[in-house]
């Protein structure tokens, strides 16, 4: 779907969706359970249906209704295809997790996915049991994890990672993980750990070792509460940047282990006027100047950021940025494109951007690339625009955020 953007300043309280990424990891823990849980999510999106489905492919059954998600344990009933969509969370969650289930069958991803790198993590599951091969569309998984000592870098993908803390303490023996090399995306490592503990999973972190006791099952009680989700009010907080009132974000854990929180501190960085009270964070334009963003930690937020960066004084610059160009599109490519075409100034690096900041943007057709973040960060940039921005396939903001352009549209407009 075409959509055009009214330019302008945005103002006004925008009510944040449920985080997708602890929502991915709170169902996947509860339906590896021994009881039904109760999971509040708001807003629903179409990568955490895809775990749902994948889960209730696997033997569990979630029945999703408005904002909640009612989880009933995996059984031994199980089907062998396993619906992923473009959800890389579900995908590389879930093969570590089925693999200790001993659940096989064929994983259906969608778009850009089936292109996007497994290695090193299905050598490391094919070392300790696992079968894995791929075709031009379909991912083939069986055997039975055995326990024992893992190692992968952690320099790939955090989701790694997290696949395999989630599958190791199902194993009957207990396990080692070693993180060799320097942790990309620490945030969601960190988050991983939290509902862990939540549920009750016994394991010691020392250095860069896990020890992982075996034969235990996740408990998060009967009901669970997803939190805000930062990634998303990300884009509400970069309008802030771009408006002389300001957009307030409500629902947002000030004591939250997500990464993606960052975004706070860019922006501050950068010069926006930030005042966080309780739950809310309000960010307002301030004297905005260019800065330097290490990507590394905060692979999500580039595309929203370097729009305010195309308005920003000055040079900013986008580094260890390279894992951008395997995402939903090549995000190094779309985000610059992006820019471009709205009227600012953005460079390609191998591996980053570099932007001049301008004046305004001017408005232009943005090529969505089928991406929800380069979707929801042409909404940014017409907050900066002088003329209107035209979004194509806009509709792709399902992935992660249903009701972004209805909660967009509640926003004033300063002409």
């Amino acid at each position: 779907m075409t959509r055009e953007l009214i330019p302008g300043e945005r103002t006004g309280t925008i009510a944040v969706p449920a985080s997708k990424s602890q929502a991915h990891r709170a169902v996947i823990l509860a339906a590896l359970g021994s009881h039904d849980v109760e999971i509040t999510c708001k807003g629903i999106s179409n990568d955490i249906i895809a775990t749902a489905d994948c889960m209730n492919s696997a033997g569990a059954n979630i029945e999703i209704q408005d904002n909640k998600m009612h989880v009933s344990p995996v059984s031994s009933q199980h089907s062998d295809t396993f619906e992923c969509g473009e959800s890389g969370s579900t995908l590389r969650f879930l093969i570590p997790v089925f693999g200790a289930l001993g659940v096989g069958g064929d994983f259906i991803p969608k778009g850009r996915l089936i292109d996007r790198p497994l290695s090193p993590l299905d050598e490391v599951l094919t070392a300790h049991g696992m079968s894995i091969s791929k075709t031009e569309t379909t991912i083939r998984v069986s055997g039975m994890l055995t326990s024992g000592e893992y190692e992968i870098p952690g320099g790939v993908s955090s989701q790694y990672i997290t696949g395999l803390l989630l599958a190791l303490p199902l194993l009957e023996g207990d396990s080692t993980l070693r993180v060799t090399g320097v942790l990309q995306s620490k945030g969601y490592i960190a988050m991983t750990e939290e509902l862990l503990r939540k549920s009750g999973i016994e394991y010691n972190h020392t250095g860069d070792i896990y020890y992982i006791k075996g034969s235990q099952k996740p408990d998060l009680g009967e009901s669970f509460t997803v939190e805000g989700d930062y990634s998303n009010a990300a884009f509400y907080l970069c309008m802030g940047a771009l408006s002389d009132e300001g957009v307030t974000v409500t629902g947002l854990n000030p004591d939250s282990t997500q990464g993606d929180k960052a975004a706070i501190e860019v922006l501050k960085e950068m010069g926006a006027d930030i005042a966080i009270d309780g739950n809310s964070v309000t960010v307002r334009k301030g004297s905005l100047h260019g800065v330097t963003i290490d990507a590394s930690q905060i692979p999500d937020l580039i595309p929203t950021l370097c729009v305010v960066a195309s308005v920003c004084e000055g040079e900013t610059r986008v580094i260890n940025a390279e894992r951008l160009r395997i995402k939903e599109s090549d995000r190094i490519a779309s985000t610059c494109a992006l820019i471009n075409n709205s009227g600012g100034n953005a460079s390609e690096l191998p591996d980053g951007i570099i932007i001049t900041g301008v004046k305004n943007l001017t408005g232009g057709t943005v090529d969505s690339c089928n991406d929800h973040r380069i979707a929801m960060s042409a909404a940014v940039a017409s907050c900066a625009s002088t003329g209107k921005v035209t979004a194509l396939d806009s509709m792709c903001v399902r992935k992660s955020y249903p009701d972004f352009w209805e909660d967009f549209s509640t926003l004033k407009i300063k002409l």
